[in-house]
């Protein structure tokens, strides 16, 4: 039951050596990581499509017209 409660306590208590002040600033725009965040998305997508193309594209040049795989 302790260690339950102390569990529950653990994240006050890292909160007050943190080091935050407690104060709000307004947001003027996108942090830096969002950005960053957003980059790496979009070329994470970008990877993933290109893959799936190349994958795609190589069984069409393995069937013939009917859909059939070719007799090797």
């Amino acid at each position: 039951m302790r260690f339950a409660l102390l569990l529950l306590a653990t994240p006050a208590f890292a909160a007050v050596g943190s080091g935050h002040s407690g104060i709000v600033h307004p947001r003027t725009g996108p942090a830096l990581s969002d950005v960053a965040l957003f980059v790496c998305a979009a070329v994470g997508v970008w990877l993933a499509r290109r893959a799936l193309r190349a994958r795609f594209r190589n069984e069409a040049d393995r069937t013939d017209k009917a859909g059939l795989p070719d007799k090797d």
